[in-house]
């Protein structure tokens, strides 16, 4: 038996997995990072269009802080994430982009005096502040009051990455690549560590540690049209559920805009950010008439809404992969598409032969919304960890921490990769200074001998049905049924069809008998867990019945504040269940700092309020009233939240002393 010892072990190479281990490593910490791939080609470099921080540098971005910051993140959430979460979040992001500007990434600077924008379709000039020259500047993305998405050019995640690499290989930091865990080592509720496949020669090895966490980032690849990398399966979840941990809001599922069709490659918010628009098969700009105030930069969620409903009332682009539509970036101008975009550029150029800098029609890009984004994951508290089993932690795109809630916005996400990584990485590392453990061998002998015993059950399999048309039927239910548009019969028929799915895996036929390098094997054990995943998306939404966020139900169109003001919770109780259990976790308006409101979009009068909001909303503008002070101050009356020291500090901006 091959057991390797370590204070904190850290299952995902990508951004937040890294930044945790930083954290880790810093508190002295022995470290090991566990990654599918090599961690400079995770899943984080593939983020584009920038990271939010209410820096305020640029014209365009002046007056932001962390209100401002906290009411779009809110209101994006259509009020279901963990505003105390978010509070957490908008205060420690100015930190986390000045850190991560320290270590070398690049981001794209203010230059003092005019430039030329398009806002609104119209090119206009901005003058910037002679004083604001040299700072970290921004770009406008959706759902946001200020420009406040930081990138260097459309390759923010990139440079980020490799920033946040080289710091933990600097700090010695150990990552081994090639390795996937297949299973959480858990006793008395309690997780000491996970047995994990080396890819490279088919052996398990057991890794116990004090503490355990999961960054394995998101579960798109269980929908047929995904701008996920095919590492994205759910399988961290999986491992999470099968060890009886808890996930939320499995059903929250973000749909991007503009995905190029029809590879699917994600072209970046950034260009509707920069100004860019979307066009019917007329060339028409559609958006402002849906959405007048936010138009083609409305949140996600509104936008991918918007589009499918204008192809159903035929204005898509017929082509043989469906119909689309376009985006136009051609009206920037080929200088500011070639320096800002150039990644936008390069993908059009190499998947459709299209050169978006050329002028006119000829210029324009087939976008299609596809599943982009996870809000949902392993439940946690503030803190990061597990909130049911202990020594388990998570964070970014693989937690349900939860600062997302029922919609992300644009440029959150990679923020939330270092910031949570900076938070939860913290009191991770806490955790597994301060605790102790004690694991007999046999534990861990035996988990692993359960799942070497697994494998050799699946080998030997010889049945009729095929692991590959097992998974493409999956992904086609889910993309079919679990959609933008949701609706009972679709989403009752999807949990049916999965469970019989999930039967069907016992009996599927396994060509190769062989460990080592054998697709076959590992789509036999990763497709069952993919599985679960779908099914905890598919049975939260099915009885989930109103629309909140990304999650939109056609036969329930009102987000329902009384009944639904919620945290799903999906875990599965007994191994041989062929669908998860469900629980709620009730929000407490009475603690919120922003009570339940109107979001911005559609028509008004589409929300089943909840009486509690009319009280707290009472409450708050009595406080605010009453209020001598500046605004920390009265944003402590109004809700206290917990963060370390060093995060909770005030941020300082250009102009701070006028305030």
């Amino acid at each position: 038996m091959q057991i390797k010892y370590t204070d904190a072990l850290i299952i995902g190479g990508g951004l937040a997995g890294l930044r945790s281990a930083i954290s880790t490593t810093d508190k002295g910490l022995d470290t090991i990072v566990l990654s599918l791939v090599p961690v400079k080609r995770s899943h984080s470099a593939a983020a584009q269009g920038g990271m939010q921080a209410s820096l305020g540098n640029s014209i365009m971005g002046e007056g932001d802080n962390e209100d401002v910051h906290f009411s779009d993140t809110v209101k994006g959430s259509d009020w279901g994430c963990d505003q105390e979460v978010a509070r957490m979040f908008v205060n420690t992001a100015p930190k986390a982009i000045r850190e991560l500007a320290a270590w070398g990434v690049p981001w794209s600077r203010v230059k003092k005096g005019d430039r030329e924008t398009v806002i609104n379709a119209e090119k206009t000039t901005i003058t910037e502040k002679d004083e604001a020259h040299g700072l970290i500047t921004a770009r406008d993305f959706g759902g946001t009051k200020k420009w406040r998405t930081c990138y260097t050019a459309d390759a923010t995640g990139h440079t980020m990455l490799y920033a946040v690499t080289n710091e933990a290989m600097k700090r010695g930091v150990v990552i081994e690549d090639k390795k996937e865990a297949i299973s959480l080592i858990t006793k008395d509720g309690q997780c000491f560590g996970a047995i994990v496949r080396d890819l490279k020669n088919g052996e398990l090895v057991a890794y116990v540690a004090k503490g355990t966490m999961i960054a394995t980032g998101g579960y798109g690849r269980i929908y047929k049209q995904s701008t996920n990398a095919t590492i994205c399966k759910g399988t961290g979840h999986a491992i999470a559920l099968d060890a009886g941990a808890y996930l939320g809001n499995m059903e929250a599922i973000q749909f991007h805009p503009t995905p190029i069709v029809p590879s699917g490659i994600l072209l970046t918010e950034g260009c509707r950010g920069d100004g860019g628009v979307l066009r019917d098969k007329d060339g028409y700009r559609f958006m402002p008439d849906y959405e007048p105030e936010k138009k083609d930069l409305a949140s996600r969620d509104v936008v991918s809404r918007r589009m499918l409903e204008h192809i159903k009332k035929g204005k898509g682009v017929k082509s043989p992969y469906g119909d689309h539509l376009w985006l136009d970036i051609s009206i920037l101008g080929r200088e500011h598409i070639e320096k800002n975009l150039r990644d936008v550029q390069d993908i059009s150029k190499t998947f459709n032969g299209i050169d978006p800098a050329d002028e006119g029609e000829k210029g324009w890009m087939p976008v299609l919304p596809m599943q982009h984004y996870s809000m949902g994951g392993i439940r946690t508290t503030p803190k990061g960890q597990s909130v049911n089993v202990k020594g388990l932690f998570s964070c970014g795109e693989a937690a349900c921490w939860d600062m997302h809630g029922f919609n992300r916005l644009g440029g959150n996400s990679v923020s939330e990769t270092v910031v949570s990584g900076m938070i939860v990485g913290n009191y991770f590392a806490d955790y597994c200074k301060e605790t102790d453990i004690t694991i007999d061998t046999k534990v861990v002998q035996d988990e692993l001998t359960k799942q070497n015993n697994y494998l050799d059950e699946l080998l030997a399999l010889d049945g009729t049905e095929s692991i590959y048309d097992i998974k493409d039927e999956m992904r086609n239910i889910m993309q079919e049924k679990v959609g933008i548009f949701r609706n009972g019969k679709d989403l009752e028929d999807a949990v049916e069809e999965l469970k019989e799915l999930l039967k069907k895996t016992k009996n599927i036929n396994i060509t190769n008998k062989h460990r080592l390098l054998n697709q076959e094997l590992e789509e036999a054990y990763k497709v069952p867990m993919m599985l679960k995943v779908a099914l905890c998306v598919a049975k939260g939404a099915r009885d989930r019945t109103e629309s909140r966020g990304a999650h939109y139900r056609e036969d329930y169109l009102k987000r329902d504040d009384e009944n639904w003001l919620n945290r799903t919770l999906s875990y599965w109780a007994n191994e041989n269940d062929l669908e998860p259990t469900l629980a709620y976790e009730e929000l407490d308006i009475m603690k919120m700092e922003m009570p339940p409101g109107f979001r911005g979009y559609g028509k008004k009068g589409f929300i089943i309020e909840n009486p509690l909001s009319q009280k707290r909303q009472e409450e708050i503008d009595k406080i605010i009233e009453e209020h001598q002070g500046d605004r920390y101050e009265l944003q402590e009356k109004l809700m206290p939240y917990e963060l370390q020291a060093e995060y909770k500090s005030i941020n300082q901006r250009l102009g701070d002393e006028d305030e």
